[in-house]
C-alpha cells in the first residue's frame, strides 16, 4: 500500500493544491468570486460537496467519487484559507488536529490499550468523546451536536447523545408504541386544520422515527436516500410504459398508475 504521507516538496499535489487556493485569494490577483466569499457563504457549499460525495458513493462510481472527494477536499482548504487570513489556523493545524484527535481516541492502536473489538472500539470512543467535550467551554450533553445537520441526522445524534446518559425508552417496542401515540396526536390535528400545531405533530413523529433509526442502528438518511432511489425507479416504469402508449402521467389517472407501479414491484422482486 502506497504511504500516505506527503513529502515535503511543493511539487506534491496537496502543497500545489494549498498554492492554487491561495492564488484565488490573493487580493492582487485573485478571483473576485473567490475574494467575496466568507465562511457563512461556503458553507453551504460545503455540505453540498459532502452531500455529492455520499451520491457516488450510493452509486458504486468510484471514478465520480474520485472527483467528489476533491471537490471537498477544496472545501476544507478554502475555510483553511479564509482563517489562515486571520490569523486563526491554516490547513497544517486543520491536519495536526484530525491526527492528533485520531491518536486520542485509538489508543489501542498507537498507544498502551488493549486490543478491542469493533463493539468495544465504539463504546470507547464514547468515553473519549465526552472527555473531550468535558474541556470545552460548553458542557451541557447536547451542546456540540452541529445545528447544521440536516434535521433528520440532527435528531439521531441528539437522541444518541441524551441515550448515552440513560434517556433512552428500554426497547424498540416502546419507541413503536410512542410512534403510534405520536401519529393518532397528528391525525387529530390533521382534522383541526391548525397549521402551526400540525407542523409541531409531524416533527415528532419525525422524531420519533429518528429513534427508532437509532434503536435500530439504521442511518435513516441511507434509508430514505435508498427508497427516493426506489421511488424514482418505479415512477420511470410508469412513465416509460405510459410513453410507448403516446401518453404521459397526466394523461393517465391514479388506478392505471397503481397497477404500473406495482407492475414495476412485482419485477423489482421477481
Amino acid at each position: 500500500m502506497p504511504s500516505q504521507t506527503p513529502p515535503n516538496n511543493a511539487d506534491h499535489p496537496i502543497f500545489r493544491l494549498l498554492e492554487i487556493m491561495a492564488r484565488l485569494r490573493d487580493p492582487a490577483g485573485g478571483c473576485a468570486w473567490d475574494l467575496e466569499q466568507s465562511f457563512a457563504t461556503i458553507a453551504p457549499y460545503t455540505v453540498e460537496e459532502a452531500y455529492e460525495v455520499a451520491d457516488a458513493i450510493e452509486r458504486g462510481d468510484l471514478k465520480d467519487l474520485k472527483e467528489e472527494l476533491g471537490d471537498l477536499l477544496f472545501q476544507v482548504v478554502f475555510h483553511a484559507q479564509m482563517a489562515g487570513e486571520e490569523k486563526a489556523f491554516d490547513f497544517a493545524d486543520v491536519a495536526t488536529a484530525i491526527s492528533d484527535k485520531m491518536i486520542r481516541r485509538h489508543p489501542h492502536v498507537f498507544g498502551d490499550a488493549s486490543e478491542r473489538t469493533a463493539g468495544q472500539q465504539v463504546a470507547a470512543w464514547e468515553v473519549i468523546k465526552q472527555q473531550e467535550r468535558a474541556g470545552k467551554e460548553r458542557h451541557g450533553v447536547l451542546d456540540d451536536v452541529p445545528v447544521g445537520l440536516p434535521a433528520l441526522t440532527r435528531a439521531v445524534k441528539l437522541s444518541k447523545r441524551a441515550a448515552s446518559v440513560g434517556f433512552v425508552w428500554p426497547s424498540i417496542h416502546e419507541v413503536l408504541t410512542k410512534l403510534d401515540e405520536e401519529v393518532a396526536e397528528l391525525k387529530v390535528e390533521v382534522e383541526s386544520g391548525d397549521k402551526e400545531k400540525l407542523r409541531g405533530e409531524l416533527g415528532d413523529v419525525l422524531f420519533v422515527i429518528a429513534n427508532i433509526a437509532r434503536t435500530l442502528d439504521i442511518e435513516p438518511e441511507d434509508a430514505l436516500r435508498a427508497t427516493n432511489a426506489k421511488f424514482v425507479r418505479r415512477f420511470s416504469h410508469i412513465e416509460q410504459v405510459l410513453a410507448a402508449d403516446g401518453r404521459t402521467p397526466d394523461q393517465s389517472d391514479l388506478a392505471e398508475m397503481d397497477a404500473l407501479w406495482d407492475q414495476a414491484k412485482a419485477a423489482e422482486k421477481a
